[in-house]
């Protein structure tokens, strides 16, 4: 039992040993260490955003920016979440704005959209933006800082999801909708770039309220990430062939102080052969200028009056127009356009003649070409923009062009006889593209020469014979599929005279009730051992109109009036069955409501959801024999 015992001398000594000792002071030494880092972790999570780690610079880009809010940085007010309070362990920024040295982290404002945002790092959020301002505007991104990226032309723009950073002017925005349930779709914009060009945005129906407040038609914007989406085929706003779509991860922010130069808008004019060429293709929608003849009937002057009430009930404004000395033609405003335009030409007191209307929509109403207003059309009246304070000068300097339509003229209503055509053809004041109606029996179908032309599927243009297959000038195209059109010479008479008439396109098919490539096709089946150069006869359909008396919309061209051709091109054929609508000389047939009419035809294609003249040859009916219709 000695053996075990010890004298509190011995106990001293032990205890009081250098490695003992060493072991005590050690684990002292980690225990406050380890304290000190749990304190520091601690701290650092409640530091402000607004400081930027010694020794770290951020991304800067060049001109002002203002911000509207920025991801994962929780702001002392939001849109989307008002009563919010700040978590534990969360960052806050003030809506101050905090004087940095060297260059920008974080800028201060509204957070919106975006759901209690955590750094999931716990690192400190150092977004660059160059300057101070406003807060980002988000769809509710995650996980990612914005930052400056890489800046993406719109000519560059493809399908898919984009990363990049675009920089833009909003030109115009407007909504879509379905056009049976008026249900709201989207909002659709169009937007121009630093290189001028010009491409169609669109939001989603769920994130308009997102960025819509902080939106302003003409604003200069910077989008970052986005997706790149089809463009649709339809009622095209835009030449590019995609659309820029906001995606959940998209973030808009103002650009101000821009050292780079945005144009204020880019106009696409179209003038009537051109309208004429894509009239009821519901295509691409250009643009218009020209000057005013008739407002609802009225001609322009002190004693022109607007009724409010008959344009409220109505939702329309029905105008004759005129490019130069070209075609007069009918202008239809509808709803928003009718009454940007009332409000402009009252400012003007009544004075404006110049107008532009962009985005319309070419359609044959009556037999003759009409442009009609679609959602996205604007207004702009004598000094609004360059393009018609240009036409303007070019007015005031060559009144006497733009006034060599009588106006009364243009709206003279009538039926006229063969007579009256040819009599019409050979006046001397004469020198305006018209139309009229006129009631005549066909009296023969001319044969000996060909009644169809081989046109382009597309654009109906008439297609021309490449090395190996058919081309189209008018599309730009060397391969096309060639489609069988009417173009179709028959004799009529009246009660005096006889005239050629040359059916034109749809006009053939209303009379025979037989489309041409249809009837084409039929006789190559039935005469398989024929060649692709065989010239068809004339079909058995054609031969039975003979005797059927019609009423003709027919169009007096360049050509009958210089003399080049006595044969009219008809345009449309009626039964006299049909109730008579008012004609002019002009082709601006005005049917009695035509809103119903349109509407009925655009619901069949929305275009919210969608997302060169034809060379009708009628003048020289003398065209090269057609081939049979084929795809290059």
């Amino acid at each position: 039992m000695d053996s075990f015992c010890f004298s509190p001398s011995d106990f001293v000594y032990k205890a009081l040993s250098p490695p003992f000792l060493l072991r005590i002071l050690f684990i002292q030494l980690l225990i406050r260490v380890l304290f000190r880092l749990r304190f520091s972790a601690m701290s650092s999570n409640g530091k402000s955003t607004s400081e930027k780690p010694k020794g770290v610079e951020t991304d800067s880009s060049t001109g002002s920016i203002n911000l509207i809010g920025t991801p994962y940085v929780s702001s002392s007010h939001t849109i989307s979440e008002p009563h919010s309070k700040q978590g534990k362990g969360e960052a806050s920024v003030t809506s101050g704005l905090t004087k940095l040295s060297g260059k920008t982290s974080v800028s201060s404002g509204v957070l919106i959209g975006v759901p209690k945002s955590r750094n999931p790092y716990g690192m400190k959020n150092g977004v660059s933006s160059g300057v101070r301002g406003k807060a980002v505007v988000s769809s509710g991104g995650k996980g990612k800082a914005i930052v400056s990226a890489e800046v993406v032309a719109f000519r560059s723009v493809k399908y898919g999801s984009h990363d990049g950073e675009l920089r833009f002017r909003l030109i115009h925005y407007w909504e879509a909708r379905n056009v049976v349930t008026k249900v709201l779709i989207g909002l659709e914009m169009l937007l121009i770039d630093e290189e001028e060009t010009v491409i169609q945005g669109f939001i989603p129906a769920g994130r308009i309220d997102t960025y819509l407040p902080h939106m302003r038609a003409g604003g200069i914007y910077r989008l970052n990430t986005f997706y790149g989406s089809n463009n649709k085929t339809l009622y095209r706003v835009a030449e590019s062939s995609f659309t820029v779509t906001f995606s959940t991860t998209s973030v808009l922010s103002d650009l101000d102080d821009s050292s780079v130069c945005f144009p204020e808008d880019r106009f696409r004019f179209h003038g009537y052969e051109e309208f004429d060429a894509a009239c009821d293709l519901k295509g691409d929608l250009y643009d218009y200028i020209g000057h005013i003849k008739l407002v609802n009937g009225q001609v322009l002057g002190e004693n022109l009056v607007l009724d409010d009430a008959d344009i409220a009930s109505s939702r329309r404004v029905m105008l004759h127009v005129q490019t130069h000395d070209g075609p007069v033609m009918k202008l239809y405003l509808w709803d928003k356009a009718a009454s940007e335009f009332c409000e402009r030409f009252k400012a003007s007191g009544g004075t404006a003649h110049v107008i532009l209307v962009t985005t319309l929509n070419p359609k044959r109403l009556g037999g003759a070409l009409a442009l009609s207003s679609m959602a996205p059309s604007r207004v702009f009246l004598d000094t609004d923009v360059q393009a018609t304070r240009d036409y303007l000068n070019w007015m005031n300097m060559n009144l006497d062009v733009a006034n060599r339509v009588n106006a009364d003229i243009v709206t003279k209503s009538e039926t006229v006889t063969i007579g009256e055509l040819f009599s019409y053809m050979k006046q001397e004041d004469a020198k305006v593209v018209a139309w009229f109606e006129c009631i005549a029996t066909v009296g023969d179908v001319v044969h000996g020469s060909s009644w169809y032309y081989i046109g382009c599927g597309v654009c109906h243009t008439k297609a021309t014979k490449g090395p190996t297959s058919l081309m189209c000038k008018k599309c730009g195209k060397t391969s096309i599929v060639g489609v069988a059109q009417y173009l179709t010479k028959i004799s009529v008479y009246d009660n005096d005279d006889q005239a050629s008439f040359v059916l034109l396109g749809d006009a053939g098919h209303e009379l025979s009730g037989k489309k041409a490539s249809e009837l084409v096709e039929d006789y190559f089946e039935a005469n398989e051992d024929v060649g692709g150069d065989h010239l068809v006869p004339v079909p058995q359909v054609l031969i039975d109109t003979i005797g059927q008396t019609r009423k003709f919309v027919v169009k007096v061209s360049k050509h009958n009036l210089t003399g080049q051709t006595q044969s009219l091109t008809v345009t449309k054929v009626m039964t006299l069955e049909v109730p008579e609508v008012e004609a002019n000389l002009e082709g601006n047939v005005a049917v009695p409501d035509t809103r119903e009419t349109l509407d009925k035809e655009d619901a069949d294609d929305d275009p919210s959801t969608c997302f060169g003249s034809v060379k009708r040859a009628a003048d020289k009916v003398e065209a090269e024999d057609p081939k049979r219709a084929r795809s290059g």
